[in-house]
């Protein structure tokens, strides 16, 4: 890789990795901090990619860990002011409806969140998150299934209305 190939990446995935990061910590300040981090390391510690999906998975792979580790921060457990969640809320675009399910994701355990995002967000295939997250298929498949059922029980808490199509 070349000086250019953080840069290219930020401009090729920059909006894909600041999504994934927005829906895992709920939080689109911390969701920016996390985009920044994950390219300023592809800048200081070059990687080299078969292809431009690896490295979109190398991304994603980044971004994932820098969330569980902000998860699992000390100042991550204090509560979030109501007007901070409105604004992250107001910064995103998304739609409401969105928002309320993207935030239900953001709740759910980051084993689930993870799988969630991206199976439906990011449309990968059970086989590519299993080689992005280093499990096995099965296991991936588990969490999957799982957390959409851990979803619809938060969502039905909530007097959403699940709808089958």
């Amino acid at each position: 890789m070349n000086d250019n190939s953080a840069l290219y990446a930020f401009n090729k995935f920059g909006d894909t990795v600041l999504r994934a990061a927005f829906a895992m910590t709920g939080s689109y300040p911390e969701a920016e901090d996390i985009t920044q981090e994950v390219f300023l390391t592809l800048h200081a510690k070059p990687q080299d990619f078969e292809s431009d999906e690896h490295m979109k998975a190398w991304l994603l792979r980044t971004a994932i860990n820098r969330c569980r580790n902000l998860r699992n921060s000390a100042r991550m457990r204090r509560d979030t002011p109501l007007d901070e969640a409105l604004a992250n809320t107001l910064s995103c675009e998304f739609t409401p409806r969105d928002n309320e399910i993207r935030e239900r994701i953001a709740k759910l355990p980051e084993r689930y969140s993870s799988v969630i995002f991206l199976y439906y967000y990011e449309e990968y295939n059970i086989r590519e998150i299993a080689s992005i997250l280093g499990k096995s298929e099965n296991t991936v498949s588990s969490l999957l299934q799982r957390g959409r059922k851990k979803l619809k029980t938060e969502l039905e808490k909530e007097g959403y209305v699940y709808e089958t199509q």
